[in-house]
């Protein structure tokens, strides 16, 4: 006889029956995109109610990665795959340092692709993948849209107990009353247009909130100047013609002037940037970055140089 897996009910508006859409599967095909499209546009309204709970996460982050920590993200299926693809976008975009930003995925790097049968219900693996992975200082952040996956939890409780600084994003309000974590970032969107299937507007509000968040931690960090990518890794034809454009936008001097400045400083864009900007060699523009962690704005306070 086979003996029924366990079945857990999960109270959470994501699981619940969405009333604006019970005629899905009748409409013709653009109807049915106009209903999930109008769902869709629900989802920033609810991420921005969030938003004092993800600046408090930010500046949690910021603070880690400032005092030589991480950032740890921990989800599974979808959450766990926009955490790592939040990740993996960090090097090219910012120049982040691989060891700042990991995603901890359950099931592993096989889950990226292929659902892992019961991985997320492992609450003991999360905890031994944070137990060894977090250290006092971290900041972690979980994801899961019911607010109850066991391995984002059980990594949270454990990355606490080591003494790190702890964040969960989720869109269920009900259990993310009862989180044990620092800062609880809720974004309520509600019933999907397709009933628990949140892939759809609770996994684009995440994807909203990482965004946000990883880019709100690479400013506060100056990772940029202005709203300029002035720490981007010029790895191919097109991002080496950026990297021209943003010199060009952010001093006004001529493109030729602009690529005689990379060259002078290796290619380096903030270097250029701040030679430009100060007047300053790049030898001194180079020291006045590296005594001010690579951040621009104080780099020309030191320099005694005036901001564009």
């Amino acid at each position: 006889m086979t003996v029924p897996q366990q079945a857990v009910y999960v109270d959470s508006p994501t699981e619940g029956r969405n009333p604006r859409t019970t005629e899905l599967d009748t409409l013709p095909t653009l109807e049915v995109l106009r209903v999930i499209n109008a769902e869709d546009r629900l989802v920033p309204g609810a991420v921005a109610e969030a938003l004092p709970q993800l600046a408090e996460a930010v500046d949690f982050a910021a603070e880690a990665l400032r005092q030589g920590h991480r950032v740890h993200y921990v989800g599974a299926g979808t959450s766990g795959r926009l955490a790592s693809l939040d990740v993996a976008e960090l090097a090219p975009t910012f120049n982040a340092p691989a060891d700042w930003f990991v995603a901890h995925h359950a099931g592993g790097n096989q889950a990226l692709r292929t659902a892992v049968e019961n991985a997320e219900d492992d609450a003991a693996a999360g905890a031994a993948l944070l137990t060894r992975e977090a250290e006092a200082g971290d900041f972690v952040l979980g994801l899961t849209a019911s607010g109850r996956t066991p391995f984002v939890l059980g990594a949270l409780s454990a990355a606490r107990r080591k003494g790190a600084t702890t964040g969960l994003v989720s869109n269920n309000p009900v259990s993310a009353r009862t989180a044990d974590v620092d800062v609880v970032i809720t974004v309520d969107t509600g019933p999907e247009a397709v009933a628990g299937s949140t892939r759809m507007k609770a996994g684009t509000s995440q994807k909203l909130v990482l965004t946000a968040f990883s880019t709100a931690v690479m400013v506060k960090l100056g990772r940029t100047y202005s709203n300029l990518m002035v720490s981007m890794r010029a790895t191919n034809a097109k991002l080496r013609g950026r990297t021209l454009r943003i010199l060009r936008e952010a001093t006004g001097f001529s493109l030729q002037e602009c690529a005689e400045a990379l060259t002078a400083a290796n290619g380096d864009l903030k270097v250029a940037l701040v030679h430009l900007l100060s007047g300053a060699d790049s030898e001194r523009a180079a020291k006045a970055l590296s005594e001010t962690n690579g951040h621009v704005r104080n780099a020309l306070d030191m320099l005694g140089a005036a901001a564009r």
